[in-house]
């Protein structure tokens, strides 16, 4: 009698396992995040030190916020491959240590190539990090995770803030000293992962060697540990799914690189001071970093869809409004705040629609750090062609995209969706 009872009525544990980071883990991940956010927002105010130092043009100044990301892809890429045979613990202290390396390396460097390998080892970590936090945190917390993604992608928002901010008080002139102080934080965080839970899954099952190919009953953090296999929709079409939710991210990232890059251009040709274009801009961010941390209550009582298609609709109504130049920064402010949850609460929903994929999330996160790169060429041909005017209609295109993908993923992952979850 008790044991079909059992297998009907799972524990309280089962559904719900320990959490994969401690409590300090967790500050410790959101200061990892503040240092990443910050390690990428330092490159450009550095540029004028680079040009002086190793007498540069502009163009090749700019490679090295271009060497960071190339090694952000490739550590995302690369650490992957390895987590299942490493484990958490060795995967972020490794990208720790690569970040702590590349930073002094950069901050020393005799000479701009070596400044630029230091720079691509910097972001070798920077990719082990982003990857590994945003993968762990997106299983690690149950029901919980997508509101604590969203918390360390705010603290991600911070650094990315705080950095320029930074660089202006002490002078770009003193960005060694920066980036050793960033080298020495890295160096202190690998101290701080004896909180971080050992090879397991969210459900308990040991990570194999090779995720991808696991044949053991995968459950993610919202399922009970005896619950079904995926539904047959979900274990017949894993490919698009993966591809769509690449696409998706790719979007997202090419609206957000598109304001950032292009609004205080956008502002300053439809009548805007240049003082307010730049303040408009640090709203955006500021408004990307508040809205991650607004969004938190929600997520522990809206599904993710509900979410993303709210942000996805409001994000493409806001870049309408910003075509109304007297209240274009206020709409550029509203992007910010409605494009904030779509990342972190993309990474939960991605896990649970394709469990066995466990690399999923990896290619999804180096497709958001190509799509970032590549975004701004694009935009740039568009604007030649169409005009400064347009830019808000132009980045609408990439918010209609996000919105349509987010429709599609709903209908493709609905099964998996109205499941049991043991609540």
């Amino acid at each position: 009698m008790s044991e079909p009872q059992t297998s009907t009525a799972p524990t309280r544990e089962a559904a719900e396992p320990p959490p994969l980071f401690s409590p300090f883990a967790v500050v410790a991940s959101c200061v990892g995040f503040v240092l990443i956010g910050a390690l990428q927002a330092l490159y450009g105010p550095a540029i004028p030190a680079f040009r002086e130092n190793f007498g540069l043009s502009p163009s090749a100044a700019g490679l090295g916020l271009s060497a960071h990301f190339i090694g952000g892809v490739a550590g995302v890429l690369l650490l992957n491959r390895v987590h299942g045979r490493w484990g958490n613990r060795a995967l972020l202290s490794t990208s720790y240590l690569l970040m702590a390396a590349g930073g002094l390396g950069l901050a020393l460097a005799p000479n701009w190539p070596l400044a630029l390998a230091g720079a691509a080892v910097t972001g070798l970590g920077f990719g082990g990090i982003d990857y590994g936090l945003n993968q762990l945190f997106a299983v690690g917390f149950g029901r919980r995770s997508p509101a604590m993604l969203n918390v360390i992608g705010a603290f991600y928002g911070i650094g990315a803030v705080g950095a320029p901010a930074l660089i202006a008080l002490l002078g770009p002139e003193n960005y060694p000293a920066i980036f050793i102080g960033f080298a020495v934080l890295s160096a202190i965080l690998m101290t701080t992962l004896g909180g971080v839970r050992e090879g397991q899954r969210p459900g308990g099952a040991p990570l194999p060697d090779d995720s991808d190919n696991d044949t053991s009953s995968p459950h993610t953090a919202e399922e009970p540990a005896d619950a079904a296999d995926p539904p047959p929709l979900l274990r017949a079409r894993p490919l698009p799914i993966i591809m769509v939710f690449i696409a998706l991210y790719v979007l997202m990232v090419s609206v957000e690189t598109g304001v950032g890059g292009w609004e205080p251009t956008h502002l300053e040709s439809i009548g805007h001071s240049a003082s307010t274009a730049a303040t408009a801009t640090s709203a955006f961010w500021l408004m990307v970093t508040a809205g991650r941390f607004l969004v938190i209550p929600l997520t522990l009582r809206w599904p993710v869809e509900k979410i993303m298609v709210v942000s996805c609709v409001g994000m493409t109504g806001c870049l309408l409004l910003a075509l109304i130049p007297p209240i274009a920064p206020y709409a550029y402010a509203g992007v910010g705040l409605f494009h904030a949850p779509i990342f972190p609460i993309g990474l939960p929903w991605l896990s649970r629609a394709v469990p066995r994929a466990q690399r999923a999330g990896a290619y999804v996160i180096a497709a958001s750090m190509i799509g970032g790169v590549a975004a701004a060429p694009v935009l740039g041909k568009g604007i030649e062609w169409a005009g400064v005017s347009t830019v808000p209609l132009l980045m609408t295109v990439p918010a209609v995209g996000c919105l349509i993908a987010t429709g599609w993923l709903i209908r493709a992952t609905r099964p998996s969706v109205s499941a049991p979850t043991g609540r």
